[in-house]
């Protein structure tokens, strides 16, 4: 453990598991205390939690509906006001619907856009109120935002491209305050969702340059570098941790 982010605090949505969980123990292994909330799974956001305990980091789970914007907004003032400042903030829940377009209901696509769009423009705009001059805004995309191989992605692509849309306009209008925005696009990542055991899984693998799944502390190793000072002067930018998949 180090204390690059000591007395620093972060809020990561969707923390309490896959890549959001790993991000969430990575910030904390590097000194920041940690937020994050969850929808489901209240032991395994408890379990989270506790891990950063033990490393003698402050750290609590907060049950958030991102779909609610309200309760968006509602989490991101309560960290504020529990721990006392935001200096970080990683979008990071997700929904997730794969279906043919012509299968895809009215639910699955407004589901779709309030958690991966309208989510991360709320508690972005509620965390900014919070964030002291030289803040961190990381989203998490998908690389399906830039190149899509298999179909009945057409959904999820729209979410994760427009989201490179809030990064960058984000991203201009914070920078006079230092406070940069930036956006990671993981490839297929080896999560409860996605394993890398999956029955899709070497297929998606051959498809990056590397031949392998990722892991999610790769993501949250660059989400830390991001969020640090080596990426002071990187803002509005989107970076592929993909092993190659989109080149």
């Amino acid at each position: 453990m180090n204390d690059v982010f000591d007395n620093k605090v972060a809020l990561v949505t969707g923390g309490s598991r896959g890549i959001g969980a790993a991000v969430a123990v990575r910030l904390a292994e590097d000194g920041a205390d940690v937020a994050l909330t969850y929808q489901r799974g209240t032991d395994a956001a408890a379990a989270v939690v506790e891990k950063i305990k033990a490393m003698g980091r402050r750290a609590v789970a907060l049950q958030a509906d991102s779909a609610d914007p309200e309760a968006v907004v509602a989490a991101v003032d309560q960290v504020a006001a529990q721990l006392g400042r935001l200096d970080i903030l990683v979008n990071n829940a997700g929904a997730y619907h794969v279906a043919p377009v012509e299968e895809l209901g009215q639910a699955e696509f407004e589901e779709t856009i309030a958690v991966n769009v309208r989510a991360p423009f709320v508690a972005s705009k509620a965390a900014i109120k919070h964030m002291q001059d030289g803040g961190r805004i990381i989203n998490i995309g998908s690389n399906v935002a830039e190149r899509v191989v298999f179909p009945g992605l057409s959904l999820y692509a729209l979410s994760k491209s427009a989201l490179i849309g809030l990064t960058k306009g984000l991203a201009r209008e914070l920078g006079a305050r230092g406070i940069t925005v930036n956006q990671i696009n993981p490839g297929p990542i080896d999560t409860d969702l996605n394993p890398a055991s999956g029955p899709f899984a070497a297929t998606a693998a051959g498809f990056t340059a590397l031949g392998r799944y990722g892991v999610p502390a790769e993501i949250a190793a660059t989400v830390a570098h991001l969020a640090g000072d080596g990426g002071a002067y990187l803002t509005g930018a989107t970076i592929a941790v993909d092993g190659g998949f989109n080149i």
